[in-house]
């Protein structure tokens, strides 16, 4: 009769590590390819950038008012806003130059916020310029938009 019991806890306890492990390897799973996406985000962006094309590097951002930039001019709301700034800063691709970004940390807040810090640099003729920018994602309708950026 022990060994029947015995059996039974072992079983119980090979259940459990198996349903402990599928949910581990279930969220790691979803946290690398949430922050793939991310990532995938920003490469677009720059991409984007780099082929004289702010209105395509604009898809990342969240198309709504509510969207905040702050830079050394201040807070800007709303996408439109935004891009009119970008078109205004940056009218050819002789001043955007060649943009690339060095990601420092990307830091899963929750499901459906993630932070990025990095570092932006433009490679131009004129001059090059650099500075650092910190982002926030939001998961919303299923995608990941920044909702936030802060670009020094």
């Amino acid at each position: 009769m022990k060994i029947k019991t015995f059996k039974i806890k072992v079983d119980n306890i090979a259940l459990a590590f198996f349903i402990l492990f599928t949910l581990l390897f279930s969220i790691c799973f979803a946290q690398t390819k949430d922050e793939n996406s991310v990532r995938n985000i920003l490469e677009t962006q720059q991409k984007a950038w780099n082929n004289g094309s702010i209105q395509k590097f604009m898809d990342g951002y969240w198309k709504s008012d509510s969207l905040m930039f702050v830079g050394k001019s201040g807070v800007t709301y709303g996408w439109q806003e935004m891009l009119a700034h970008y078109k205004k800063a940056y009218p050819d691709t002789s001043s955007m130059g060649i943009l690339h970004f060095t990601l420092l940390q990307l830091k899963r807040l929750s499901n459906a916020y993630y932070f990025v810090v990095g570092k932006w640099q433009l490679k131009r003729t004129a001059s090059d310029i650099e500075g650092y920018f910190t982002l926030l994602f939001k998961k919303i309708n299923g995608q990941w938009e920044i909702v936030v950026d802060h670009t020094d």
